[in-house]
């Protein structure tokens, strides 16, 4: 089917990213504030964890195959030729505290690609992975780092600050969305802030929500269930009340199912109404329509083990910016990701004691 379409993606260009005059004292604000938040959770847990998404939910093992039937524009990168990639997966929400699944926020997913050949963006030059994070909404809260800072700064604040009142706001706030949603609408606001759905993580639709290169070209990328059994649990309910629902129920998917999803890229067609500056803006599929380059699957297994998988949580990394060139992350909210994750990372690797050398092989998880 793919061989049927017909697109005339942009050839990136340097002028298409505009970085601000004051981008560098944003990137201050931000590294310091996830500090902030690192300070508090490190103190609480007697560990160090990610100063944004530190609940995991599951670290799953599987393979990626890229698509054997790709135009001749979809062939760059490391779609470029068929091949097979060993994957880790880890799901998780997005608050920097570890809270009850009661407190509903927007999920995520990060996918590290290994055996990937290519000139490195960053990071050790031995290593051979690609990394690519989403979350489930097809654009992220704001256009760019410098107007995120507020609202990043009110979470840090929030940090360690009764979580009883939070899962009562979080209930309040998911009643919200209900109503909007019920006239047509939604509020990534008022999920983002505990009012998302209670919701089984399987079922979700997960977004880069920022562009990257893609070879001479730029996209966006989302990666969807396709799989009958993960189809199913769209909009499916979690067991209420349960401190950690998501991850339980991942971990009864996993026991006896096999899931299945594609890798679809967005090729950037028009630059007026897919900028690479504001991140806020969903780029219409009418004009590129989202396209399988990939799929991605996971075999029944264990998803997660409390004796063993915080060990390994503690090995893993995860950052747009670990991979290849061809896959360079674009715009303000990716150029901010690239020095707070790294901040955050060498945070937890000093308090931790726990050395966190790139993983390259399934066999070192």
């Amino acid at each position: 089917m793919n061989a049927t379409i017909s697109l005339t993606p942009l050839i990136y260009r340097p002028d298409y990213e505009k970085i601000q005059d004051d981008e560098g004292d944003t990137l201050k604000e931000l590294v310091e504030t996830l500090q902030e938040i690192s300070d508090i959770t490190s103190k609480d847990y007697g560990r160090a964890v990610r100063s944004v998404h530190a609940k995991p939910h599951g670290l799953i093992r599987g393979k990626l195959t890229i698509k054997r039937d790709l135009p001749d524009f979809l062939k760059q990168g490391i779609f470029a030729s068929e091949g097979i990639y060993p994957a880790i997966m880890r799901f998780s929400t997005s608050p920097g505290d570890i809270m009850h699944d009661s407190v509903s926020t927007p999920r995520g997913i990060a996918i590290k690609l290994m055996g990937v050949e290519g000139e490195r963006l960053t990071g050790e030059p031995t290593s051979r992975t690609q990394d690519f994070l989403m979350v489930n909404g097809p654009a992220f809260l704001k256009p760019d780092a410098k107007s995120f800072v507020p609202g990043l700064k009110l979470l840090a604040k929030t940090t360690d600050k009764a979580e009883g009142l939070k899962r009562v706001f979080s209930a309040v706030l998911r009643g919200t969305e209900r109503l909007i949603e019920r006239l047509g609408g939604e509020s990534p606001t008022i999920k983002s802030l505990g009012g998302h759905p209670q919701t089984n993580i399987l079922g979700e639709t997960f977004f880069t929500q920022v562009p990257l290169l893609y070879g001479k070209y730029m996209a966006k990328f989302s990666l969807v269930p396709i799989a009958p059994e993960l189809t199913a649990l769209k909009d499916a309910p979690l067991e209420a009340g349960k401190e950690n629902g998501i991850r339980e129920a991942v971990s009864a998917f996993f026991k006896t199912h096999t899931a299945k999803w594609e890798l679809r890229a967005q090729l950037c067609t028009n630059i007026e109404t897919m900028p690479i500056e504001d991140a806020s803006v969903v780029w219409p599929e009418v004009e590129s329509p989202y396209i399988a380059v990939a799929t991605l699957e996971a075999t029944p297994q264990v998803s997660w083990d409390d004796a063993t998988f915080p060990q390994i949580e503690d090995r893993l990394t995860f950052s747009p910016w670990n991979g290849v060139q061809d896959h360079r992350p674009l715009g303000s909210v990716m150029r901010a990701r690239r020095h707070v994750y790294q901040s955050s990372s060498n945070f937890r690797k000093q308090f931790n004691g726990c050395p966190m050398t790139e993983i390259n092989a399934l066999e070192e998880v």
